[in-house]
């Protein structure tokens, strides 16, 4: 298994799939940027579609966070932020923000997978990089690889970046979305059935099994 998100990311997917070797290549680096802390700090309501942006919005004093998914709002109620929760896709926030009893801003990545009815603000960049020694031998190895990807843009860069491998690839997508942007070879694919961590590694789980029966 290839794991291409940022590293503490990647750590906390393979903790779930202990069963599996798991070679680590981030393709993606976190920058923070320079924006407008103090607007983010005094805003009354936040919207976070990633826990990298929670740090950016100051220490959250008890308010609102509407949260992408579950793992995103554990992170801001760790900030201290009184959290409201989708189910792991962006769309799903929509009604919360509609309902939001207070003005919100979205903080979020250079690279933005959907833009939300809500101001949104750049607080870091998703810097592409190349992927480490590791992850090139895997890929040049005979066995089939499992690649996790988690968003769309992730997917087409790991794509590129396996160009050519002689390893069979199996890509598992957070999201049919995200599946659909993997361009390269795929001897068996499958999109996890939740867009969250376990709903991502059940899908794993079941891939290999399928290869091992």
């Amino acid at each position: 298994m290839l794991l291409t998100r940022p590293e503490p990311d990647s750590r906390r997917f393979a903790a779930l799939l202990p069963e599996m070797r798991a070679v680590i290549a981030p393709i993606l680096r976190i920058v923070p940027v320079a924006h407008d802390a103090a607007r983010l700090a005094a805003a009354e309501g936040l919207v976070f579609t990633s826990g990298h942006a929670v740090a950016a919005a100051g220490p959250g004093r008890g308010r609102l966070a509407i949260c992408v998914g579950a793992r995103t709002a554990q992170v801001a109620a760790a900030a201290g932020f009184a959290t409201q929760s989708g189910n792991g896709f962006a769309e799903s926030l929509i009604p919360l923000i509609e309902a939001a009893s207070v003005p919100l801003i979205h903080p979020h990545g250079r690279h933005l997978a959907k833009r939300l009815p809500v101001e949104g603000m750049v607080v870091y960049d998703q810097q592409a990089q190349a992927l480490n020694d590791a992850a090139r031998a895997l890929l040049r190895g005979a066995a089939p690889v499992i690649l996790p990807l988690f968003s769309p843009r992730s997917a087409r860069l790991v794509a590129a970046a396996a160009a050519g491998a002689r390893a069979p690839r199996w890509p598992v997508a957070i999201s049919p979305a995200a599946l659909a942007q993997w361009d390269g070879p795929a001897q068996r694919s499958a999109v996890a059935a939740s867009p969250d961590l376990q709903g991502m590694a059940d899908a794993v789980r079941a891939l290999a099994a399928e290869e091992q029966s």
